[in-house]
């Protein structure tokens, strides 16, 4: 049965996205069969793995509405991992799953038709807190929080962290906290080093290592369609997730 790791912070602009393609792309080197399930009505993790979200169809918008088992949307990634996709009509699901009974666990239900066939199942959440969020927490057996290492970052983590205390008081009591990555990381700057370092003290959290550099590598991979892996696999980033994702799936 999959391990279904959740990336989530309601931040936008924290790699959420890089960080769901580079571990996925990590784990598939190591041969796991890996899913990817993009649940951001942006569909950034679509359009930076080399499909047009417009274009997709069936997406994770209708597995969620119950209209198609979700491994009729499956698609083949080429760096050997399947994607759920997305596009805009996810933004629909919200006021959707808003008024059906049981909506919380809409992707629950919808992934143990496939999990069986993965070792892991990596959920890139929407920057909110919204249902989908919840729908992601209560599916899932762990979250991984990336957190930019600036202090405006770092403020929105206890509010994630009183999230994921309802989801385990209501939906999920095995939900866990595996930890932070720390992304887009300068090593110039005192002000990343504080930030990093006070983020396990606050909050008791484990800090994954080494932190990942900020770089333009990580803007330019999704124009060409590939994770950080593939883009630039020497680059110290890509090397940053592969250490990572040993960590989190020995």
């Amino acid at each position: 049965m999959a391990r279904v790791i959740a990336v989530a912070n309601q931040k936008g602009g924290v790699a959420k996205t890089t960080t769901v393609a580079a571990l996925a792309a990590a784990w598939a080197d190591r041969g796991r069969k890996v899913l990817a399930v993009d649940l951001d009505p942006q569909a950034a993790l679509t359009y930076s793995l080399g499909f047009e979200p417009d274009e997709v169809d069936p997406t994770v918008h209708d597995a969620l509405a119950g209209r198609t088992p979700i491994g009729d949307a499956v698609l083949t990634v080429s760096e050997g991992f399947d994607l759920v996709p997305a596009n805009i009509d996810l933004a629909g699901a919200e006021a959707y799953l808003l008024t059906r009974t049981g909506r919380e666990y809409a992707l629950r239900s919808a992934l143990e038709d496939v999990a069986g066939s993965y070792d892991v199942i990596v959920l890139d959440c929407p920057p909110s807190l919204g249902v989908l969020t919840i729908n992601a927490l209560t599916a899932a057996d762990e979250v991984v929080i990336p957190l930019q290492c600036e202090t405006l970052s770092h403020r929105g983590v206890g509010q994630l962290l009183g999230t994921i205390e309802d989801v385990r008081r209501l939906t999920n009591r095995n939900l866990r906290v595996a930890g932070v990555i720390p992304t887009m990381f300068d090593a110039r700057t005192t002000h990343s080093k504080e930030v990093l370092a006070d983020v396990g003290d606050r909050y008791g959290l484990h800090v994954f290592q080494p932190p990942v550099r900020r770089s333009v590598r990580f803007s330019e991979a999704p124009l060409e369609g590939r994770s950080i892996l593939r883009f630039a696999p020497g680059h110290p980033g890509a090397e940053a997730y592969r250490v990572i994702a040993r960590d989190l799936v020995p």
